[in-house]
C-alpha cells in the first residue's frame, strides 16, 4: 500500500510542475512582452493570476476565500502571509487582485521557466547579505511610489512543517511603517496539508484563505515594528487554530 501511496505522490509532484510549466510555454510571447516595461506590470499580473488559478484547480484544490476587508484599487498595501507550502504563491495570487510584487528568496530563480520570469518581475533577496537587504528595500520604495502593492512571507522562509507558525521578521512590518501603508494579513489554512514542501506529501482538497482587517500603520513610527509584528503573528496563529478545530 505504502508503495502506490509513493507512486501517487510522485506523480503528483510531476502533474504539479506539468501545470506549471503548459501555461508558461503557450502564452511565452505574451509574457515577454509584459516584463519589458514595468509600466506594463499589471498585464503581467493579471496572467500569473490565471496561471494560478489553472494551477489550484489543475491540482484538484477547492479554493475558498474569506475576505473581512477588501483592498481598494489603485492603493498600496504590504501583504503578509504564513509559508507553508508551494502553492502559497498561486493561492496569494488569486487572494489579492490588486497588483503586487512579491519580495522573496532568490533561490526561487534558479527553477526553470518560472524562475526566469520570478526574477524579473519580483524583488529578490539574499538574507545572509545586509546590502542585498538594502537594495530591496530600495525597490520596493520605488514599485510603492508605481502603485503597487508589497507582498512579503515574513516568516523569511519555509519552517519545520512541526512549526504551526514561525517567529516574523520585522522587515515587512518597518517597510509598511516607513511608507505608511496598511498591512493585510493573511491566514493560509491548508497549504501544508495540501502541498507542503515534503516531496512524497499532498492530495487534492479544500484549500482555504482568510484576509483579515488591515493594520493600519498611520501615525506609527519604526518604534511601533515589533508591536504590529506581533498583532500580525498572534492574528494569523489565532486563525491557525480555528482552521484546525
Amino acid at each position: 500500500m505504502k508503495i502506490f501511496k509513493n507512486i501517487f505522490y510522485t506523480l503528483y509532484r510531476i502533474w504539479f510542475y506539468i501545470l506549471v510549466a503548459i501555461p508558461i510555454i503557450v502564452l511565452f510571447p505574451i509574457l515577454i512582452v509584459s516584463i519589458l516595461k514595468e509600466s506594463w506590470y499589471p498585464l503581467f499580473f493579471k496572467i500569473a493570476r490565471l496561471w494560478s488559478w489553472f494551477i489550484l484547480i489543475g491540482m484538484g484544490f477547492r479554493v475558498k476565500i474569506e475576505r473581512e476587508e477588501i483592498p481598494k484599487k489603485k492603493e498600496s498595501y504590504m501583504f503578509v502571509a504564513n509559508h507553508t507550502s508551494m502553492a502559497d504563491i498561486m493561492l496569494m495570487l488569486v487572494t489579492v487582485k490588486n497588483p503586487f510584487v512579491f519580495v522573496g528568496k532568490a533561490e526561487l530563480a534558479k527553477i526553470p521557466l518560472f524562475g526566469f520570469f520570478y526574477k524579473r518581475t519580483s524583488i529578490l533577496v539574499d538574507r545572509n547579505d545586509a546590502k542585498s537587504r538594502q537594495t530591496v528595500f530600495l525597490r520596493a520604495q520605488r514599485r510603492l511610489k508605481q502603485g503597487m502593492s508589497i507582498c512579503i512571507f515574513p516568516e523569511g522562509g519555509v519552517p519545520d512543517e512541526n512549526i504551526a507558525l514561525d517567529e516574523f521578521k520585522d522587515g515587512a512590518f518597518r517597510m509598511a511603517i516607513n511608507h505608511q501603508i496598511p498591512i493585510v494579513p493573511i491566514t493560509f489554512g491548508d497549504n501544508k496539508k495540501r502541498f507542503s514542501y515534503t516531496f512524497l506529501s499532498g492530495s487534492p482538497g479544500k484549500m482555504r484563505s482568510k484576509m483579515h482587517r488591515f493594520i493600519a500603520t498611520e501615525g506609527l513610527t519604526v518604534k511601533d515594528t515589533k508591536d504590529i509584528n506581533n498583532q500580525a503573528h498572534q492574528l494569523l496563529l489565532n486563525q491557525l487554530n480555528t482552521f484546525n478545530t
